[in-house]
């Protein structure tokens, strides 16, 4: 590896690392914004939400502008965007102004991610390229244990603003090497940018969230909700006959028709919904009903990451050996098994007794699932969809999580009390809600994965896939995959 190369590598995991962990840290600031910004449960929903919804809905798009204008180009803006709108979200006076910062950070993290991998393949040889990926995804990994125990300190000691102000040193640091070593790329001109389904995306997207979230202060009746619920169904079933018939589509629907990239894409939507809901509580739970700090909270989660970062590209490997559908089905299977563990948890939680025993069982299962669902997914597109197919994985996942936090939160406010979690037992039953729920998401995902899928003939390498590891973990979200290696960029090598 030449130090151009060694710093062009460098530049990716740092914009990435930055959009990654803005995803994840927010959930042990939310109960202190709460404190000192209002906005109940609804409000922390919107704070989380509104930035997966615009970096879910955009990063396709966000794909494709990288492969027009060139990669280093929109890399660039989208970390310089990012940095300035990580300073609006620390400086913001009102709840609602942080949400509409947030989701314009959203916007400029789906130029990021895309971006980020995309420079990769351009700077290293398709017999480097593995290796560099795999360092990406494993310090991204790394950046995501770093980040919430970091932000859990912030928020005790100083401010939970500061967990945004301090990207801003990052991205300073970033766009310094974007400068001196990114190689510069020259775009394809000539392919057309898909802005309408873009619009009619987030449009969809964003009216079927809206009226989820504040239902609980309307009737289902109310134009407030009724409007945007309609609105958005009528959107996104446009964006779907849409991509159908356009030349240049940012969603390729003919992938759907292969068995396994379906099936995973179905088990990645069911699991992620799960997932998802499960950490956007659990953190919530921990701070305002168990008493634990921002920080104590932060590190709860540890084990998770540390066992996926640990045992990842092995089970990875393994599939590769015997076949993914194992995996696939018995992974979400143990996964929801070690959620449902969660029930023992109440006011008084132990963290030996009630959580640990419940997160490493959890975290095996998820650990045998995340690296051969991508795999197979990848595995089922043909070599020049590559980049796509990992896009629409990345899509899904983000807009899985989106949709289930929306959807569970409707069930959570009805039990609680005065909207948001207390110490009392209505909040504790609205946590064992979310629990079975959660357990009955990522054992449907299991489900899917033991009936529908088919090994594949022909394998991928979890380590040199386009992303390595399943996005939105908590948090290997972390290797996020990429819009932006699409047909126009020689395809990552597959082994047959």
């Amino acid at each position: 590896m030449t130090r151009r190369q060694r710093l062009t590598l460098i530049a990716a995991i740092l914009g990435s690392a930055v959009v990654s962990i803005d995803g994840s840290i927010i959930s042990v600031a939310l109960p202190a914004i709460q404190r000192d910004l209002g906005g109940g449960l609804s409000g922390q929903q919107w704070v989380s939400n509104a930035y997966l919804l615009a970096l879910g809905s955009l990063i396709l798009i966000g794909g494709s502008l990288g492969d027009i204008y060139g990669e280093r180009r929109v890399f660039a803006a989208g970390v310089a965007a990012f940095g300035v709108l990580s300073l609006g979200c620390a400086l913001s006076p009102t709840i609602g102004a942080l949400i509409v910062a947030r989701a314009l950070q959203g916007a400029a993290g789906a130029l990021v991610m895309p971006s980020s991998l995309a420079i990769i393949v351009a700077a290293f040889s398709p017999k480097e390229r593995g290796a560099a990926i795999g360092s990406w995804t494993a310090w991204g990994a790394i950046a995501v244990i770093v980040g919430p125990l970091a932000g859990g300190w912030i928020v005790d000691q100083v401010s939970w603003r500061w967990i945004f102000a301090l990207n801003v040193p990052l991205v300073v640091a970033t766009l310094a090497l974007i400068l001196v070593a990114v190689p510069r790329s020259a775009g394809a001109r000539g392919r057309r940018v898909d802005f309408l389904g873009a619009g009619l995306c987030a449009l969809g997207l964003g009216g079927f969230v809206f009226a989820l979230i504040e239902q609980p202060h309307y009737s289902w009746t109310s134009p407030v909700i009724l409007v945007p619920l309609i609105g958005g169904a009528v959107s996104f079933v446009s964006f779907l006959a849409y991509e159908r018939r356009t030349a240049e589509p940012m969603l390729k629907l003919e992938l759907f028709a292969r068995r396994n990239f379906a099936v995973g894409n179905a088990e990645t939507l069911s699991m992620y919904a799960g997932l998802s809901v499960l950490f956007f509580f659990l953190v919530i739970f921990l701070q305002q009903v168990a008493g634990y700090s921002a920080l104590r909270s932060g590190l709860t989660t540890l084990p998770v990451t540390i066992v996926m970062f640990t045992l990842s590209r092995r089970f990875g490997a393994l599939a590769d050996r015997h076949g993914a559908r194992l995996f696939m089905g018995a992974g979400p299977l143990i996964a929801a098994a070690g959620i449902l563990l969660l029930l023992r948890t109440g006011m008084d939680t132990s963290y030996l007794r009630d959580l640990l025993p419940a997160l490493l069982v959890f975290s095996l299962g998820l650990t045998l699932t995340v690296a051969p669902l991508t795999a197979t997914v990848l595995a089922d597109a043909d070599e020049h969809d590559a980049g796509i197919a990992s896009a629409v994985n990345n899509a899904v996942a983000r807009v899985a999580g989106l949709v289930g936090v929306s959807v569970v939160g409707v069930v959570v406010a009805s039990t609680l009390v005065g909207d948001t979690f207390a110490a009392n037992s209505e909040s504790v039953r609205a946590f064992h809600q979310v629990v079975v729920i959660c357990a009955v998401l990522v054992a449907a995902g299991g489900v899917a994965g033991a009936l529908g899928i088919i090994n594949p003939r022909r394998a991928v390498e979890a380590q040199r896939c386009p992303g390595g590891q399943l996005v939105g973990t908590p948090q290997p979200a972390v290797s996020q995959s990429n819009g932006g290696v699409t047909v126009s960029k020689e395809p990552m090598p597959q082994e047959v």
